[in-house]
């Protein structure tokens, strides 16, 4: 009465769905961890820090000019995303960009980090980016 159900052709149809997932998966991954080196050696830092779990946040941080304490507040659920945009707005200042294109990191990151990663833009640190927000001196 139930010949019909062929349960292998459905689990190998599961299986090829998640094998081709997963590859993708890694393959974004990947990129991102590209990305992420060529960031890294540009603002100075070693590049192989882009590839270690909560120290590359710290070193984001650090690049961004933010204090590294606030790692912690990266892993707060909510808090989280508040605290992409704030670091990634002062990242892509830092890389003498406007807020808007830290806010593109954010939201469209697929797209903004290879332009920030293999563009022209050079770290010019925390401060001197495009807004102009650095610090006056008197001398």
């Amino acid at each position: 009465m139930y010949d019909s159900y062929d349960a292998t052709s459905y689990s190998s149809g599961v299986e090829y769905f998640t094998g081709a997932f997963i590859f993708i998966y890694l393959v974004v991954i990947a990129f991102f961890v590209i990305c992420f080196w060529k960031i890294f050696t540009k603002a100075g830092k070693p590049g192989w820090a882009a590839i270690v779990p909560i120290y590359n946040i710290m070193v984001l941080c650090e690049i961004a000019g933010k204090p590294a304490w606030w790692v912690i507040l990266f892993l707060i659920p909510c808090v989280n995303i508040v605290m992409m945009f704030i670091v990634y707005i002062a990242l892509a200042e830092a890389f003498g960009k406007s807020a808007g294109f830290g806010v593109g990191l954010t939201l469209l990151g697929i797209i903004f980090f290879p332009i920030l990663a293999f563009g022209s833009a050079e770290y010019v640190g925390v401060g001197s980016g495009a807004t102009g927000g650095g610090t006056v001196s008197t001398e």
